[in-house]
């Protein structure tokens, strides 16, 4: 009965929507990124996000041991980079940095060029829930970029959300 719960509930979490976004990080512990759909808003005072990644994840101990990341809300164009990141194309971390798309933010975060915003912060604390990581996250610096549609994950699939555009008469 547990296992068919377990797979249930993963079901039914493919039906929620959620925006797509790779979470980076760099410094003394090394760099490194992981396409998340579980991040949220937590509070705006002080400004906080939670960011949930697998516990078996090799990157936690980057993440943790630097301390610092950067949450870049991925446009509807960059699909392939969400792919990168999540290890569907095979395309090393070094390689995924080594494209041009990437500048760094005040906090010295990679920030992905193009995304629909960049949100720098420092790590406060970090709890386990079952199989991952809580990450809650203290926003220091956010870019916003007025361009571009949505990015989201929905039954297992990338999709585009497109703004309707005001029509002029």
């Amino acid at each position: 009965m547990q296992e068919q719960q377990r797979l249930s509930f993963r079901d039914a979490m493919a039906h929620l929507s959620a925006a797509v976004n790779i979470v980076t990080t760099d410094g003394e512990a090394g760099c490194c990124g992981i396409t998340a759909t579980a991040v949220c808003s937590v509070t705006d005072t002080p400004p906080s996000v939670m960011v949930c990644i697998n516990a078996n994840s090799a990157m936690n101990p980057v993440f943790q041991g630097n301390g610092r990341l950067c949450i870049n809300v991925l446009n509807h164009e960059q699909e392939l980079m969400a792919r990168h990141f999540a290890g569907m194309t095979g395309m090393a971390m070094e390689e995924r940095f080594a494209l041009s798309c990437w500048s760094r933010g005040p906090l010295g975060q990679p920030q992905l060029k193009g995304s629909l915003a960049s949100l720098e912060g420092e790590i406060s604390q970090v709890q386990t829930i079952g199989t991952h990581l809580v990450y809650l996250v203290e926003i220091k610096d956010i870019t916003l970029n007025q361009e571009g549609h949505g990015l989201i994950y929905f039954k297992r699939r990338f999709h585009p959300v497109m703004m309707e555009m005001e029509v002029v008469v």
